[in-house]
């Protein structure tokens, strides 16, 4: 495509994470077993909050919504990935190439948003305890799942716009493992000021700001944990937050190391990293966290495995 001497490519080229055979068969095994795991992981809580009654409950319906964005996540770039390490040439066309941005920002984007409407669901829970179901009745779980969904959406569609509009004079070699745009505007071939002010802003809408409704909500539940007395009052009211704790900490920190930093310190082979970490780590762990650590998402499994035991018999 050509308009006033500026170029866009019809697809581009991925380097991935590697040219080696062997290390691209190895990597293909590893990362189709996190993949595999992902999916059973995530399967699983949506699964246990649909059929379990005990589990429908507002930290439960936002933990849902969170195994559908990690499905959606790492399904957006890992099974092409997979093929990648697979084949010689690793190419994606430049319509694939903006449907897979599209989606990862939607869903990287719903993701800080709805851990921030869950630190909200934890400090209510923790500071306000007498009247938990009464604020956080199915109205507010609905409205904060369908505002991060939209959130996310709209700041995706804004991003992969401005981003697949930049001609790229003919390079389509991408230094990455999947179409990402930050990759994308290093392989611009003019002026990408106003990509960058539209990436700085849409990371203090989706991650700054979340980030910080994120701190303020800890920052009131840990005074109020200081304040209980009792040693198993604090412990109790604690590992109501602990695994939502360990997942915003992973989360939060990884893009904001990534996207807040100065242009001039970026890197390719940190994007690389950082991405891997979202696509395949992140949506993988999250439903281990939630699970090994959770009491209720235990019973919950016992109960359904045992109401299937006694429907067979």
């Amino acid at each position: 495509m050509r308009r006033d001497n500026l170029t866009w490519v019809s697809e581009f080229v991925l380097m991935g994470l590697s040219s080696n055979r062997q290390i691209q068969a190895g990597l293909f095994v590893l990362f189709g077993a996190a993949y595999l795991l992902t999916l059973l992981g995530n399967g699983l809580i949506i699964l246990l909050t649909g059929l379990d009654a005990q589990l429908h409950q507002p930290m439960y319906f936002f933990l849902c919504n969170l195994a559908v964005v990690d499905i959606c996540c790492t399904s957006s770039g890992v099974p092409q990935m997979l093929m990648h390490f697979l084949q010689e040439k690793k190419t994606i066309s430049f319509t694939r190439c903006a449907t897979q941005l599209f989606f990862s920002l939607a869903v990287g984007g719903t993701e800080f948003l709805l851990l921030a409407a869950m630190a909200y669901d934890r400090y209510v829970a923790v500071c306000d305890p007498l009247r938990y179901m009464a604020v956080m009745g199915r109205r507010c779980c609905a409205a904060l799942a369908v505002v991060s969904w939209l959130v996310g959406l709209a700041n995706a569609a804004v991003e992969t716009v401005i981003t697949m509009r930049l001609p790229t004079c003919g390079q389509n070699v991408l230094n990455h493992v999947s179409c990402e745009t930050l990759a994308l505007v290093r392989l611009a071939c003019m002026d990408v000021t106003f990509n960058q002010l539209v990436i700085m802003a849409s990371s203090v809408v989706v991650l700054l700001l979340p980030c910080c409704l994120v701190s303020l909500s800890y920052a009131h539940i840990v005074a109020t944990i200081l304040r209980i007395r009792s040693t198993g009052g604090r412990r109790k009211a604690f590992g109501t937050c602990a695994s939502h704790l360990t997942v915003v900490s992973m989360s939060y920190g990884m893009a904001l190391i990534t996207y807040m930093q100065p242009s001039s310190t970026a890197s390719a082979e940190k994007d690389k990293v950082v991405v891997l970490f979202y696509t395949v780590m992140t949506p993988m762990l999250n439903p281990l966290i939630y699970s090994l650590r959770n009491k209720e998402m235990k019973a919950a499994m016992s109960r359904v495995l045992m109401r299937s035991s006694e429907t067979k018999l």
